[in-house]
């Protein structure tokens, strides 16, 4: 049944499971911990957060009591209930348990095991998420080392740990060291992925925009049309990606004064935005809010009182308001913005 997500009757079945389980061998057992987190697991898929941990907890109480102090179960426990605390962006909480379970690992299967690395890469992106860049940086190296001696320079592993590090590295303004990275991780994307692979263009989209906020137009605007190709090819012409890169392309082009070609891109993404998600959708008032920009920057005021009368009024549908317009002559949003799946935690 949780298979199969019929959330009710699994939760029904795992506690008469628990019940069962608990009255034939005791409340002490490892067969107990195994349902408890399976329930655990089943709360977390629903989204009820604070059944799931009250379940971990208890299920990581019986582990404690039954199983070896190193054994794995406990490990997957504690980081269970530490992912958790890490959306909920309670972040102390998620560490101590996330370095509580890389201290068993260490212990139990050795400081260079890959299971070790991947517990790092969790703890990194914690102090990413806290801004703590330093103490990201220096966990996701020792993630770097352990998957290059584990794995070879060339693993999707390898790969994506150097997009992890380029990010923080990039969040430092250390630009020259955060393209290193992406360079290195492209190389290895291509080669193991081949060119026309999603997270391929992921990276090419990172590496545009550094080369768009070092000033580097030229080289920015290659990269973007590539990332788009890439996804295109990958994704289809309408994924959400897609309409990502349209909008950063028209970006650069308005900020180079090319208003003709910068509408032309925010408009083919408000159209992809009108046919996949509706002419009332909140992103279709922001595209919108980024053409009515480029009509002000031209001094086209008709254009530009129409296309905000019509943001506006879809902002208006969605509850909001004219506060949720930006109107500027230019960058109307962060173009420091990264692509949103890149900051993976593997």
């Amino acid at each position: 049944q949780h298979e199969r997500k019929d959330y009710v009757k699994a939760t029904e079945l795992y506690h008469e499971a628990l019940r069962v389980g608990q009255a034939a061998l005791g409340k002490l057992h490892p067969e107990v911990a195994s349902t408890l987190n399976k329930l655990g697991n089943l709360y977390y898929e629903k989204g009820d957060f604070d059944a799931a941990i009250r379940v971990y907890q208890e299920g990581l109480e019986v582990e404690r009591a039954v199983l070896d102090c190193f054994h794995p179960n406990i490990t997957v426990t504690l980081t269970n209930i530490g992912q958790i605390y890490k959306l909920r962006g309670e972040y102390p909480s998620a560490l101590r348990l996330y370095k509580e379970a890389v201290s068993i690992q260490r212990n139990s299967l050795g400081c260079n095991h890959p299971s070790v690395a991947i517990t790092l890469s969790s703890i990194a992106l914690i102090h990413y998420q806290n801004r703590t860049y330093t103490r990201a940086l220096d966990v996701y190296q020792e993630a770097l080392r352990i998957r290059r001696d584990a794995f070879g320079d060339d693993h999707l592993e390898v790969a994506s740990t150097l997009n992890s590090t380029g990010l923080v590295l990039f969040k430092m303004e250390l630009h020259e060291l955060a393209m290193q990275s992406f360079i290195e991780g492209l190389r290895i994307r291509r080669k193991v992925l081949g060119k026309d692979h999603r997270d391929v263009a992921i990276i090419l989209y990172n590496i545009a925009t550094i080369h768009l906020e070092t000033g580097n137009d030229d080289e920015a605007m290659k990269f973007y049309r590539e990332t788009l190709r890439v996804e295109r090819t990958a994704l289809g012409p309408d994924h959400c990606d897609v309409i990502l890169t349209l909008q950063h392309i028209g970006q650069v082009h308005q900020q180079r004064g090319e208003l003709d070609m910068a509408l032309r891109y925010f408009h083919e993404a408000l159209d992809i935005q009108r046919k996949s998600m509706g002419p009332h959708s909140p992103t279709v008032a922001q595209t919108l809010n980024h053409i009515g920009n480029a009509h002000l920057q031209r001094g086209d005021t008709t254009a530009m009182v129409e296309t905000f009368s019509e943001a506006l009024r879809i902002l208006r549908v969605c509850g909001r308001g004219f506060d949720d317009l930006i109107i500027s002559g230019f960058n109307f949003y962060g173009l420091s913005k990264l692509h949103p799946e890149c900051a993976a935690s593997a």
